[in-house]
């Protein structure tokens, strides 16, 4: 069974290997029609037969999802915490030495194949040396560029509004609100005011980017997916099924201080704080779907979600880090790991009837 982070990569790779293909099938058969009916070819052209069809739609496809692997795996990583200029100089940088390593290797095989002759014929790399000193050459780099922006605008994109989200704006899944059973966690760090006007707010602003950053892979691992951040607090969200398979809503809280914590040195250095954070848990059913004119959106809307931040707000008055509803411990298999304690009937500010709270600690 695969893993909810290879899951992700592998949902976040396969559109490269899309936008290649649908790239390299337009150029493909646009250099096919301006060449079919030429007798005479310039020195470097290979002619496009359906073998060499065939091999183009391959390569195409296999670059794209080795320049996807390429973003997702190691550069989204490596340039993280750029500026956006230096991240589109280093990708660009590195991806042409990357694409013109692809044509070293790749136009010899596309030789050999139409010419019916070996890889080592001399033929093939005098006509390799032809290409390179060709139209052909700037065209195929022309092409290259074209794919490579599309999908790199494609990553930016999803990055910037969230890889569901613009998986669910292009199938359309939300045009037409419905109901869903979700789990939400609303995550607040604590004494936020306090170390806002201690650090002041541009620095208080690069210890929210870092603070997020390292929050984030739990929610990757758990399945979870990011719904907002509002200010200095984080709201979490898992489809019912998500959230409750192997108690990945809770386990999401406990890996989250079990990040935060590693960093605890980085955090004393560059910030001179340690930033902690109480989250509450809670499901129920939202309406799901699109909204806005000007700007789009998909947003929750239910009753549960405000009832999950009044339940998070309690976190303090009962001096724990975690609450979680009656509801949701229902649902989930706590026992074996966990330590659940109830903290009786609390009444939730704007609601009528008391809520019953537990925290949770590992054994």
């Amino acid at each position: 069974m695969l893993s909810p982070r290879l899951k992700r990569y592998l949902t976040q790779i396969l559109p490269f290997g899309i936008i290649w293909f649908l790239f390299g099938l337009i150029f493909l058969i646009v250099e096919f029609a301006a060449t079919k009916n030429y007798n005479y070819l310039p020195k470097g052209v290979i002619e496009v037969n359906l073998q060499i069809f065939i091999f183009a739609m391959i390569a195409v496809v296999f670059v794209g999802f080795v320049i996807g692997t390429i973003e997702v795996v190691f550069l989204k990583r490596i340039f993280a915490k750029s500026t956006f200029l230096k991240k589109i100089l280093g990708k660009l940088a590195i991806y042409s030495v990357f694409l013109f390593i692809i044509v070293i290797i790749m136009f010899p095989i596309a030789v050999s194949i139409e010419l019916h002759t070996s890889i080592t014929d001399a033929v093939v790399w005098q006509k390799l040396s032809d290409y390179l000193q060709s139209i052909g050459f700037l065209s195929t780099g022309f092409q290259m560029f074209i794919s490579l922006a599309a999908s790199l605008f494609y990553a930016e994109l999803s990055e910037n509004i969230g890889y569901g989200v613009l998986a669910n704006f292009i199938r359309g899944k939300y045009h037409t609100p419905k109901e869903e059973n979700r789990i939400f966690m609303f995550l607040d760090m604590k004494s936020s005011t306090a170390i806002a006007e201690q650090l002041g707010h541009v620095t208080y602003f690069k210890l929210l980017k870092e603070y997020y950053y390292t929050l984030s892979d739990a929610v990757i691992t758990h399945s979870g997916e990011i719904y907002q951040y509002v200010g200095d607090e984080m709201v979490v969200s898992w489809t019912y099924k998500n959230g409750i398979h192997n108690n990945n809503c809770i386990e999401c809280f406990f890996t989250m201080k079990k990040d935060l914590q590693a960093k605890h040195a980085k955090f004393q250095k560059k910030f001179g704080i340690q930033p902690q954070f109480k989250a509450g848990l809670h499901l129920g059913t939202v309406t799901t779907g699109e909204i806005g004119n000007v700007k789009k959106e998909i947003i929750f809307t239910g009753d549960v979600l405000n009832a999950t931040a009044r339940i998070q707000s309690l976190c303090n008055a009962l001096e724990v880090d975690i609450l979680i509803s009656k509801e949701l411990k229902g649902t989930l298999q706590l026992e074996a790991k966990f330590q659940v304690t109830s903290l009786g009937d609390n009444k939730l500010r704007g609601k009528i009837q008391a809520k019953e709270l537990y925290t949770l600690q590992k054994k």
